[in-house]
């Protein structure tokens, strides 16, 4: 990545009127970002001409794109099915978000369902092993990752995620700062503790993943069992002054997701203190 990019989860709150992708990342371009997350959660539906539209616009405003796959999610189901429609929706995310000019995918991955963590990392291992050898099959370029989580009763630490990148090719995690901070307690939530988390990224995947890395980040109430619900910077405990500085420090390249409820609010509040001079 050229960069470190921001842009919001979604398409900008401030499109009011024909609020689709397209126009989305336009309005993306005019807010001064230059980032945007597709927002699959609820389901992946983009036709392919829509899909193709969003290329071409991303392209020509110079907005780089990530995507979120479906919220229904689970590897570690108990359920052959359910495995097997997770494995699909992640599948389904990567091959529209590839189409539409998207270099990298995210997802809630699994969540432990009382099952031992190592039981449910080798389920997860061998899923994406498959999703992974299918897109290639498929010529689907994207990167696969995986998101911290926020609750301790999700897979998804960032311990987790670094050893799936190791054992699986194309595989790298999704750094949500947010969940890191909720589902340690309120740990990770200062300059020392944000630089821990990107020298050990570093350390054990190398500099690639500090160049082209996937940040998501927002306000966060949490109590003793992690995350509760999402808020803006400004109403949480994150000190996100300390965390731009650290990005800073660490020359981290790729894209910032505000995942606050005003979107592009933080966005912009964040790329504004990230290029401060």
């Amino acid at each position: 990545m050229d960069r470190l990019r921001f842009g919001p989860a979604g398409i900008p709150l401030a499109l009011t009127k024909n609020r689709s992708a397209v126009e989305g990342v336009r309005k993306v371009a005019e807010l001064g970002l230059d980032a945007m997350e597709l927002e699959f959660v609820y389901g992946v539906r983009m036709p392919p001409d829509t899909a193709s539209k969003v290329k071409a616009t991303a392209e020509e405003v110079d907005v780089a794109l990530t995507a979120h796959g479906p919220y229904y999610i689970n590897l570690n189901s108990r359920e052959k099915a359910k495995v097997e429609a997770s494995v699909k929706r992640i599948l389904d995310t990567a091959r529209v978000a590839y189409a539409a000019g998207s270099s990298s995918i995210t997802f809630h991955a699994a969540t432990y369902m009382k099952d031992q963590p190592g039981k449910v990392y080798e389920k997860v291992k061998d899923c994406l092993k498959s999703i992974v050898r299918t897109l290639r099959e498929e010529g689907v370029e994207v990167w696969v990752r995986p998101e911290t989580t926020g609750k301790g009763s999700q897979f998804g630490s960032l311990q987790e995620l670094v050893q799936l990148s190791k054992d699986v090719e194309m595989v790298l995690p999704c750094v949500d700062f947010a969940h890191i901070h909720a589902r340690t307690g309120g740990k990770y939530n200062s300059r020392e503790e944000f630089a821990e988390i990107l020298s050990y990224l570093e350390d054990e995947l190398g500099r690639e993943c500090l160049d082209d890395i996937h940040i998501h980040v927002s306000g966060i109430n949490y109590t003793e069992k992690g995350e509760q619900n999402h808020v803006n910077l400004e109403e949480s405990d994150l000190k996100y002054l300390d965390l731009v500085e650290v990005w800073k420090e660490f020359n981290v390249k790729g894209i910032v997701v505000s995942e606050s409820p005003n979107l592009e609010g933080d966005a912009i509040l964040l790329k504004k203190l990230y290029y401060k001079r």
